[in-house]
């Protein structure tokens, strides 16, 4: 494999560095860099720039609105992305339900779906985990019963995203009780404007309204909003969590992150007023990662040499969720333990009614709600341990 970037692939390097510098909104940096909670318009503010550039969906097909790339564009705009610390683009509409739509769908589901996704017209939400079935997600039990051309959809749904913002959501439903449990699933497209849908905020340790419950009362869904088959959403479904567990890893944003910590770890004092950086123990705990997150990004390159070939996500994705979300917690651990006990969360609004805060670095306020929210990433797209099953299933054939 040759990692070495030709003159082509340096010029587009170039050209994305650019694009990034003169057009990142200063609005958004701003908050960024003061940690405010972003809202709905903060992040389509971004959203819409790279759309009108055509860059806002880097994996998909041009005859969908994409813009064509392949795998090594895709990978060194990731990491332009990470290196200037711009606000992501939300995964699901570009990332997770465009592809599903786009593969499974109908034409009049892509024309009609498609375009909104890419303009950020439409804000989505995926409705996969329950109470009970978070990564056993075949034992879901929220019910879609056929009424004509409609089906009447009654359940709940939990650690919906962002779903206070959704237009729409993409939701796993079980159509046929009888049917052993993953063969009896479908994948709905539901209007969250809807009748009989309730979202309720969870409120997080670090004190967002990130996640919510969402309740379903006699939902009425058109059978036209239904992707693919009924009772073969499983296949949806599949085809999601690969690309959303790749998508997880995010090798770019960890390089980032560690750039900054080490800058940190050099900056700030431990208890004996020297460089954390001079303090053995945590400069290991720095070389470990830094090690770790290398060979993950062979991984996620060799992933994405596969891609170029013709094939799609395998277990790699697995491997590559498992160790991903592992260096991101691990990151956070150190950004803790650099602050100290300057991370207490009640120093986050000291003084009252201020944005300074002269107690202690002006990272560590952020340090605490960040960690106690990368807790999920082990969690979300399938839990680690469901992934290690996967791969003994997929590789070494247990």
């Amino acid at each position: 494999m040759d990692l070495a970037f030709s003159s082509d692939e340096l010029a587009f390097r170039d050209e994305v560095r650019a694009f990034i510098a003169e057009n990142y909104p200063a609005a958004l940096r701003g908050k960024q860099d003061l940690g405010e909670e972003l809202g709905r318009e903060d992040y389509l503010l971004w959203h819409r720039v790279l759309h009108a550039r055509g860059w806002v969906a880097p994996a998909w097909p041009k005859e969908y609105g994409g813009p064509g790339w392949n795998a090594t564009q895709r990978y060194i705009f990731s990491e332009e992305l990470a290196r200037a610390d711009t606000v992501p683009v939300l995964p699901f509409g570009i990332n997770m339900v465009g592809p599903v739509i786009y593969t499974f769908g109908t034409d009049a589901q892509k024309a009609r779906f498609l375009p909104r996704i890419l303009s950020g017209e439409d804000w989505w939400c995926q409705g996969y985990s329950e109470p009970g079935a978070g990564s056993d997600l075949a034992s879901l039990r929220t019910r879609a019963e056929r009424d004509g051309d409609h089906y009447i959809v009654n359940g709940q749904k939990t650690w919906t995203t962002l779903a206070q913002h959704a237009d729409w959501g993409f939701f796993l439903v079980r159509t046929d009780p009888a049917a052993k449990p993953q063969e009896g699933i479908s994948f709905l497209l539901i209007d969250m404007k809807s009748p009989g849908i309730t979202v309720r905020p969870i409120i997080t340790l670090g004190g967002e309204h990130e996640v919510n419950e969402v309740w379903l009362e006699n939902v009425r869904v058109p059978v036209e909003n239904r992707v693919y088959e009924e009772n073969r959403g499983w296949t949806c479904a599949k085809f999601l969590l690969a690309h959303e567990r790749t998508g997880i890893a995010g090798v770019a944003r960890s390089k980032r992150g560690l750039e900054r910590l080490k800058g940190l770890a050099a900056a700030e004092p431990d208890s004996h007023g020297q460089p954390l950086i001079r303090n053995p123990f945590f400069r290991r705990k720095l070389a470990e990662v830094e090690v770790d997150l290398a060979a993950l990004e062979y991984t996620e390159l060799r992933t994405l040499a596969s891609e170029a070939s013709g094939r799609g996500p395998g277990p790699e994705s697995s491997l590559l969720k498992i160790k991903g979300t592992e260096i991101q917690q691990r990151l956070t651990e150190l950004t803790l333990e650099a602050a100290g006990h300057y991370a207490a969360p009640y120093f986050r609004t000291f003084p009252e009614g201020h944005n300074e805060y002269p107690i202690g670095p002006g990272f560590a306020h952020r340090a605490a709600p960040t960690y106690f929210n990368m807790r999920k990433t082990s969690i979300y797209g399938g839990s680690n341990e469901i992934q290690r099953n996967i791969i003994a299933k997929m590789v070494l054939g247990l």
